[in-house]
């Protein structure tokens, strides 16, 4: 949970700088996005990730973070993205994503607890 809360927000600020489509005003605009992305991740891993569904979680992660970027930014006060520049922040989660799955996956840190 921790490294989403950072990853996440990160990824967004930067999309913001480097892809075109992608315009928010404030810093605080992609900030919010990037928690409700990690928020959502997490839930997503702890119901989907384990040994055998890294790529269905990756690209459950990508779908999630496309509509979630694309619906909420145009949510908010003078933020606009377009479905492109929505695309492209879901590509650059997904791959960190997939390294991020990958490592917990070798770890086992995706093993369930009894209950």
């Amino acid at each position: 949970m921790l490294l989403k809360i950072f990853a996440c927000p990160i990824a967004v600020i930067i999309a913001m700088y480097l892809f075109p489509g992608v315009d928010y005003t404030s810093l605080w605009q992609p900030i919010v996005i990037g928690l409700i992305l990690a928020g959502v991740g997490v839930a997503m891993e702890y119901f989907i990730l384990r040994r055998g569904t890294l790529w269905v979680s990756v690209a459950a992660d990508f779908a999630a973070s496309v509509l979630i970027v694309y619906f909420l930014s145009n949510l908010l006060w003078n933020a606009s993205v377009t479905f492109l520049g929505a695309v492209l922040i879901g590509l650059l989660l997904g791959v960190v994503e997939y390294f991020t799955h990958r490592y917990l996956i070798s770890t086992g840190k995706t093993q369930k607890s009894p209950a």
